[in-house]
């Protein structure tokens, strides 16, 4: 059947949709053109492309030197100093022993032997608690404040002075820091030295710091900080110092290739091997003081003098070294290892390998 129009009905489709150009007397005319224009400006704009701005994304790296910075270091300190000084009680359990009772702890394996037989296993980590919380403590202002430190004095040195004098701005640094890391520490290395070396004292930091400071009161936690001075300074100097100066020769003389080169594993590596050297440095520079913070806090009202009398100088300078040295060595190049790690997680570069940042022209990179 043939289908017949009717003009009086409306259309089903607009004739805006079929219509031409011509038919502007067609009722949707007006939509037809607005269309058009549509069509026109359409065209136009296809000619210039429209680009909508990403918004602004942080790259999410720590800035060099910021507070984010020397936070992140701080962190790293505690991760590396509480974590190995805990790691490494049995060891410095026997160390103190022998230094205070060498008649009963005559040597590394029969010290081992006695605190087996008189206290069991659970024996060899007795400590444990002042030895982590002070550690930490130290940990986090020695690392935190050398990387400040560093990077102070080496403004106030200037660009050319930093990298002439750059082994005096490691000295100095480390130094500055330690004189803060001791405070924090000093309290817990006393009552960790009581614990240890006193069997039947206390059993750990709960009940062994109010029992040291019914007895001695509390200025007496602070007894031993200048003989701990005495022994951290120098440590930390040589720690620091030792540390940037063998990593930088590793770089120059026995890595093939510049540090910036480098995969992360290699410069971890470098990070533990001269941690580990530096380390066997720091043991026999600061050893006689170790010895004499422990017989002032294992002796009540004991001095350097009584020290000096009873163990000699030599004794001083030797007894419980080997062990020392063994167990500094490693306890150094855990530590570098495991900052130096933290470093790169957080995006940072590791430690050593250059001289000193210089104010402004250096600033961000790689130090």
């Amino acid at each position: 059947m043939a289908y017949t129009h009717n003009s009086s009905r409306k259309p089903l489709i607009p004739t805006f949709l079929y219509g031409t150009a011509s038919s502007s007397s067609s009722p949707f005319s007006v939509y037809r053109n607005v269309i058009t224009e549509l069509d026109t400006s359409s065209s136009a704009m296809a000619k210039k492309p429209f680009v909508v701005p990403a918004p602004k994304e942080s790259s999410g790296k720590i800035e060099m030197f910021s507070p984010g910075y020397y936070a992140a270091c701080t962190f790293g300190g505690v991760m590396s100093c509480g974590l190995t000084h805990m790691a490494v009680t049995p060891l410095d359990l026997v160390k103190c022993n022998m230094q205070i009772d060498p008649a009963k702890y005559k040597s590394i394996s029969s010290g081992f032997g006695v605190l087996l037989k008189e206290q069991g296993v659970r024996g060899f980590f007795r400590g444990w608690v002042p030895t982590l919380i002070g550690y930490s403590a130290q940990g986090a202002c020695k690392y935190g404040f050398y990387e400040y430190f560093k990077k102070y004095y080496s403004d106030l040195a200037g660009p050319e002075n930093a990298v002439k004098y750059k082994t005096l701005i490691y000295l100095a640094g480390s130094a500055s820091a330690e004189v803060i890391a001791d405070v924090a520490l000093c309290p817990f290395e006393a009552v960790k030295v009581r614990v240890q070396t006193q069997p039947g004292f206390a059993r750990g930091l709960s009940d062994g710091l109010p029992k040291f400071v019914k007895a001695e009161g509390a200025a007496g936690l602070y007894k031993g900080l200048t003989p701990l001075w005495g022994r951290q300074i120098p440590y930390t100097m040589m720690k620091f110092a030792s540390f940037e100066t063998i990593v930088e020769q590793l770089y120059k003389h026995v890595i093939p290739t510049p540090k910036e080169q480098c995969s992360k594993s290699t410069q971890l590596g470098v990070s533990f091997a001269g941690g580990y050297l530096a380390g066997i440095l720091c043991a026999i520079v600061s050893h006689p003081a170790d010895n004499l913070v422990s017989f002032l806090n294992n002796a009540k009202g004991a001095t350097v003098g009584d020290a000096v009398n009873k163990l000699g100088v030599m004794g001083l300078c030797t007894r419980g070294l080997p062990l020392r040295i063994v167990m500094i060595g490693t306890l150094t190049g855990a530590q570098w290892g495991i900052y130096d790690s933290f470093k790169v997680f957080v995006g940072l570069p590791t430690t050593g390998g250059a001289a000193p940042s210089a104010p402004a022209k250096r600033r961000g990179k790689c130090e």
